[in-house]
């Protein structure tokens, strides 16, 4: 029994001609790269990104370095750079839904709870880091991608995504509301 290639080795293949080669190298990380565009864009646009990644990956595979077994950070790399473009292609400002239909007496804040709230306090903290920390910092904790992995997604060295995670996890503390955030989990745990 034969083990399976590797991703270096199925990316050669395919750089020599096996187009299958490459169509199992998308098959093995479809799911994550698809996660993690919908955690940063949604669904729907995710969808429609995730075939401008397969696109952009095929056609820049000759530069990829084969010595790296996995090619999921390869992957993530090229997801990042793909959605990096999908925003500065956006337009500045999106423009509002007509609200002007809804039924009058509509009280949207009947369904907000807790969850909404910890989301609230969690996004703005993440959105006072640094764009570098916090793909670092989304990389490993969404992504489960080691610092060294995260580093090569986004093309830093090792040491410098340490740096960036360390800044990030170091701001986030310090973010307004995440203090009275952490206390409220701490008890919640203490509590179970």
């Amino acid at each position: 029994m034969t083990a399976d290639p590797d991703d270096g080795e199925l990316i050669a293949r395919s750089l020599d001609g096996d187009a299958d080669a490459f169509v199992e190298v998308v098959r093995r990380h479809e799911a994550t790269v698809g996660a993690y565009l919908a955690r940063r864009v949604g669904r729907g646009p995710a969808e429609d990104l995730l075939g401008d990644v397969w696109v952009a990956a095929l056609g820049s595979r000759a530069s990829y370095d084969r010595s790296f077994s996995d090619a999921g950070p390869w992957l993530l790399g090229v997801a990042h750079n793909t959605l990096r473009r999908h925003w500065r292609s956006r337009p500045n400002e999106e423009p509002v839904a007509d609200v002007t239909g809804m039924a009058s007496g509509w009280d949207p804040w009947a369904a907000v709870d807790d969850r909404v709230n910890v989301e609230s306090v969690l996004r703005q903290a993440l959105a006072l880091l640094r764009p570098q920390q916090r793909e670092i910092l989304t990389l490993v904790a969404w992504e489960d991608l080691t610092v060294a992995e995260a580093g090569r997604a986004i093309g830093i060295p090792p040491g410098t995504a340490r740096r960036y995670l360390h800044e990030a996890r170091m701001a986030l503390r310090n973010a307004p509301g995440m203090a009275a955030l952490l206390a409220d989990q701490n008890t919640v745990k203490e509590a179970n």
